[in-house]
């Protein structure tokens, strides 16, 4: 069957309508909820899209049909097959006979009895309310309670497993399926807390169990917010929570208060290589640790990151072509609340029509290069210069800027280690974890250099701001220390502390040394005073870590534009995390 798009399909919809033939009609069921107001606005949400033939009905047991219809077993089964395939209802939608169906309260106002009362509420009055606490849930015969628990979303049945498992009751996986083992593990509940084990929960006893289940949620103001911006609808701890802003594609619930929760929503258009580059970034994040389980599909991922500070967890979802998902970020030391709202959060997601408008975020006066939509990305905790030294992507760099790392990288892709170090030398080598193919190699002159001759270091002073290293030109002054030091070359040129570990090159490209930080103790140097480690200190090094060096040949002067564009190849950016 040829697909139609969403408008053409809502039309055909309609059409179909007012052609159901009064006996033998039927419905397409497309959403059960346990909850009126929940119901409503499902109902209005579905009514955006398919404004004519939406109707929502009580189901008894304090549950509520939202449906399409009525028409023909045959025409619901040709409306049901275009609007699934047009991602507009649920592919667990299901054809129903009605039979269920109780009170109509959608659309607004129809089979009111007084409907100047009921206009504030937009509420039939003769409609049962929606439960708020168990003793208020009717009780349910066997097959009511069958029918009431087929009509749970998967989320809500994942749910009421977790549940089980809380409980004490329950060992089996938290798949929605409704098994041996769940069945068991229900009647069980029901035998410890007094009730018969038919090990099918009734409405009021599965209220029973999450509420006990969800106690320790109590105080966050767990509310259904319906963002009609984002197009999602979600549970959220509002208490915690002050009111979003948007940036696309996220929409982000800051914390209310000084160390708190965040929750970001997000919502874009997108397909599988968009998916795959906002799981890319999300990983960049602050609010994303490093450490924690990663797993990504063509259409799905989830994220779990977690250090001493936060945890947090990312799901996202493709669908017709639109990304949609949330990122909870919970403080550490409190983990059982927040896994038990993270399910909360799963369970609930629902998708509403429309994305975040990409076009929609303007430019202002916060913008930074390190935000993404407003949200910080992952900073390492000092940056210095490095260069390589063989064909496989072998970088020298100095021993003081990856002395305390937990991980280093490569220019902030390639995360290496460290091969070899010497301490006294302040030197090191770093092995990168995938070989590389760097564009440029470091050959080290022969001898010494002649005492002032122009040299220039190329380095990255700003950490990773500039894509490119930065060169600054000087001379050598002695090819000693200032104490005569015969393993160091002293050089008149003004560098910054994240030039240090850079190369030093002469005028014809060759590499005369390693830059040395500043000294930490002693004499303060004047700004034009730096130290670079002599080309031959380097090469014994590199030896002993079984690297071997190539020797410059005789060249002619480069000029500082090749000098600058030979840099470029040699030096990379090395990030202590």
């Amino acid at each position: 069957m040829l697909r139609r798009t969403v408008a053409a399909a809502a039309l055909w919809a309609a059409m179909a309508g007012t052609l159901a033939a009064q006996d033998g009609q039927v419905w397409i069921q497309v959403d059960t909820l346990p909850t009126l107001g929940r119901a409503q606005l499902s109902a209005e949400g579905y009514s955006e899209q398919i404004p004519d033939d939406v109707a929502g009905y009580y189901l008894g047991s304090g549950w509520y049909a939202v449906a399409l219809g009525p028409y023909s077993p045959e025409e619901a089964a040709a409306v049901q097959e275009n609007l699934i395939a047009e991602g507009v209802i649920p592919t667990d939608s299901v054809i129903s006979d009605g039979s269920q169906f109780q009170q109509q309260f959608w659309p607004a106002g129809v089979g009111q009895d007084d409907e100047i009362a009921a206009s504030s509420a937009n509420v039939d009055p003769a409609l049962p309310a929606a439960p708020q606490a168990d003793p208020t849930l009717p009780d349910e015969t066997p097959a009511e309670a069958q029918a009431s628990e087929a009509a749970l979303s998967p989320g809500e049945k994942q749910q009421l497993q977790a549940a089980l498992q809380w409980a004490g009751v329950y060992e089996g996986g938290i798949d929605g399926a409704f098994g041996r083992g769940t069945r068991t593990a229900m009647a069980t509940w029901q035998s410890t807390h007094g009730h018969e084990p038919t090990g099918v929960l009734t409405a009021r006893q599965r209220s029973e169990l999450l509420g006990a289940f969800n106690a320790i949620l109590d105080g966050m103001g767990l509310e259904e917010v319906r963002d009609d911006r984002t197009g999602i609808q979600i549970t959220l701890p509002m208490a915690l929570l002050s009111p979003p802003a948007y940036e696309p594609p996220f929409a982000r619930f800051d914390p209310a208060q000084e160390g708190g929760p965040q929750v970001v929503l997000i919502s874009q258009p997108g397909d599988e290589g968009r998916l795959a580059g906002l799981y890319e970034i999300m990983q960049t994040l602050e609010i994303v640790p490093e450490q924690g389980e990663r797993q990504r599909t063509d259409t799905a991922f989830v994220i779990d990151g977690q250090d001493s500070r936060i945890h947090s967890t990312t799901y996202a979802w493709l669908v017709d072509g639109q990304i949609k998902g949330f990122t909870l970020v919970w403080p550490a030391g409190d983990e059982d609340r927040r896994a038990r709202l993270v399910e909360t959060m799963r369970a609930s997601f629902r998708r509403l029509p429309g994305v975040l408008d990409p076009a929609t975020a303007a430019p202002g006066e916060d913008q930074a290069v390190d935000l993404v939509s407003g949200l910080q990305v992952r900073r390492p905790e000092a940056t210095a210069t490095g260069f390589f030294v063989d064909a496989r992507g072998t970088v020298v760099t100095t021993a003081d800027a990856v002395a305390e790392c937990r991980e280093v990288t490569i220019d902030e892709a390639t995360q290496a280690r460290v091969a070899y170090a010497d301490r006294s030398l302040n030197i090191a080598v770093l092995q990168p974890a995938a070989e590389l193919a760097p564009r440029a190699v470091a050959s080290f002159i022969g001898g010494a250099p002649r005492i002032g001759s122009e040299v220039a270091v190329a380095g990255y002073p700003y950490g990773g701001a500039l894509a490119r290293p930065a060169m600054t030109f000087g001379t050598l002054a002695d090819v000693r220390g200032l104490n005569g030091e015969d393993w160091v070359r002293r050089l008149d040129i003004t560098t910054q502390a994240g030039d240090a570990g850079g190369p030093v090159l002469s005028d014809e490209g060759a590499v005369v040394g390693m830059l040395l930080p500043q000294p930490t103790s002693g004499p303060v140097l004047p700004d034009n005073v730096s130290y670079a480690l002599d080309a031959e200190a380097i090469q014994s090094t590199l030896a002993q870590a079984g690297v071997a060096p190539t020797l410059a040949t005789t060249a002619a002067p480069a000029g500082p534009e090749k000098l600058t564009r030979d840099a470029a190849g040699l030096a990379v950016l090395v990030s202590c995390w």
